[in-house]
């Protein structure tokens, strides 16, 4: 079964984590990238960020490649914003909604603060699905990594095995 990760990352938490599970799991990377970059430091990078999440935005993306006929299950990797999912990983879903329907479909969430209960139940929603093959909520991975974050990705890459 050859699998895909499509994720967005702002800080890195979200890419490295993405490049763990694909070097386990001999997954596509597919990082995403909206047209317009949001701000990345202080005040204006929760507002600007939450705002968007909170509107469920859905911003036009840089161009990617993405062929879903290669891939059995889809692995979507992003960071938490004001409890839900990012505004690119929206869109890239509202682009190929149809196009992976019939997928599994993954998850692993990044974050530093809260809320990422929320973000699963928004993003199965917008999925219209019930369950995930596989989930994963991490805190700070990047900056914080422990023997314990490890086995908790080692873990989630044996679901989807």
């Amino acid at each position: 079964m050859k699998k895909a990760i499509v994720y967005y990352s702002m800080s890195g938490n979200t890419e490295f984590v993405a490049k763990k599970i694909s070097e386990k799991i001999d997954a596509d990377l597919i990082k995403i990238q909206p047209k317009k970059e949001y701000p990345n430091k202080g005040l204006k990078k929760f507002l600007w960020g939450g705002k968007s999440a909170v509107m469920a935005e859905t911003p036009e993306l840089e161009q990617y490649e993405f062929d879903s006929e290669k891939y059995d299950c889809i692995i979507f990797g992003t960071p938490v914003w004001a409890s839900s999912f990012t505004p690119p990983i929206r869109t890239f879903i509202k682009e190929n909604k149809e196009k992976i329907k019939e997928k599994k479909i993954a998850v692993y969430m990044c974050f530093m603060g809260g809320g990422a209960d929320k973000a699963l139940m928004k993003l199965k929603k917008v999925l219209d699905i019930n369950d995930f093959t596989a989930e994963l909520i991490l805190i700070d991975p990047k900056e914080k990594n422990s023997p314990e974050k490890e086995k908790q990705i080692e873990e989630f890459c044996e679901k989807l095995i």
